[in-house]
């Protein structure tokens, strides 16, 4: 089960590889979107896929929270995440309990297209994350000569 939340759209000057920390600072980037992006894992829906619906363009994926819903029985989940829908072995990036419901990543960038797993317990388990597109830059006069003058 997917669902989008949320959207925002900015549009300023220039684009670059921006981190998590520069989307809320005044950095001039052009064209950028910014999806937020959920899921929730359960016994019944054990796994979750994001897949970016433009690859030509940069597409940056960070995942924010992993928590554990207060309904969840008290054993241990493992979240576990592997690339291109699933042809890498999963790797585990949260264990969960009611001891410790829910983790945090202040940074943490997969690469699209990505597929979450619900390895171990019943959940359900939410996923929240962001997507971040990017335009590609275009390059200006003085750029195109200079790149001209090395071939």
């Amino acid at each position: 089960m997917l669902t989008e939340m949320t959207s925002c759209f900015i549009e300023n000057d220039s684009v670059g590889s921006i981190s998590l920390s520069e989307l809320s600072s005044s950095s001039s980037v052009s064209d950028r979107a910014c999806v937020h992006w959920g899921c929730v894992l359960s016994g019944s829906e054990t796994t979750a896929v994001f897949q970016a619906e433009n690859y030509l363009l940069e597409n940056q994926f960070f995942i924010k929270t992993i928590c554990l819903s207060e309904e969840a029985g008290d054993e241990m989940h493992i979240v576990a995440v592997c690339d291109d829908v699933g042809a890498s072995k999963p790797l585990p990036i949260a264990t969960l309990r009611h001891c410790m419901p829910m983790i945090s990543f202040p940074g943490l960038e997969l690469i699209p297209p990505v597929t979450f797993k619900l390895c171990s317990g019943k959940g359900p388990v939410f996923i929240s994350a962001q997507h971040i597109t990017l335009n590609p830059i275009e390059m200006t006069e003085g750029e195109e000569d200079d790149e001209d003058e090395d071939d």
